[in-house]
């Protein structure tokens, strides 16, 4: 069982350096379609990497800011492939200088963060208000900042509280489950099976409680339990 994991891991990773390779190539073509590019191709990749998608909830049309657990590079591939949008993702500035993805994070012009800058967070501010207002991108982020190990969610970063508080944002939150199954890139296997995301309801910042990122961070981690105690589902 160990062996065909490895395997398909090294497959998956074919997979995904192929796709992602196509992708590059197509966005620097065709710079104009970017979201249509990104829509596709991710559901292509996802369609080869076998998993079992299942979708609760729906998509919120005005959300400008989307908040979702992290586990590995399925995660984006995932909801890149769900959503038919022109998505800016937040990316430690590290993950620019990988081959391949990295190369795909500035062709789509995605928003870099040095966490060693304390003047990262203006700079995130900048891009954020450039997302919304100049290219009419809706931004995505990982609020843990990191992968978590377990099923417990990390304690999330302030910069999405804070920019979602400066800009009056709309938030959505997304629970996605199984995606280590299906790519675990630091086991290096894959196993495949289930992969489930979960749609919140979305979160109007300018009219939410002061309480409302702490709140958010607990549905998560409720919806994240109950689907492990029924559907034996883990993050």
């Amino acid at each position: 069982m160990k062996i065909f994991a490895r395997i398909r891991f090294y497959y998956s990773a074919f997979v995904i350096s192929t796709v992602v390779t196509i992708m590059i190539i197509l966005l620097n073509l065709f710079p104009k379609h970017k979201a249509s590019i990104l829509h596709f191709w991710n559901k292509v990749m996802l369609f080869f990497l076998g998993a079992n998608l299942e979708v609760v909830g729906k998509p919120d049309e005005r959300a400008q800011l989307y908040l979702i657990n992290h586990q590995g590079i399925v995660d984006i591939i995932t909801l890149e492939a769900l959503l038919d949008k022109n998505l800016r993702w937040v990316a430690k500035k590290e993950l620019f200088a990988v081959p391949w993805f990295g190369k795909l994070l500035s062709s789509g012009e995605m928003i870099s963060v040095d966490r060693e800058d304390r003047r990262g967070l203006i700079k995130l501010m900048k891009d954020v208000k450039e997302s919304l207002e100049v290219l009419h991108r809706p931004v995505a982020i990982f609020p843990e900042g990191t992968r978590s190990k377990n099923q417990s969610l990390l304690e999330f970063k302030e910069g999405a509280k804070f920019i979602a508080e400066k800009f009056g944002l709309i938030v959505q939150p997304v629970v996605i489950l199984g995606s280590k199954s299906v790519v675990n890139e630091h086991e290096k296997i894959s196993i495949g099976g289930d992969l489930k995301v979960i749609f919140l309801p979305s979160v109007d910042v300018a009219n939410a409680p002061k309480e409302w990122y702490d709140n958010l961070r607990i549905e998560m981690q409720k919806t994240i339990d109950s689907e492990y105690d029924t559907h034996t589902i883990s993050r």
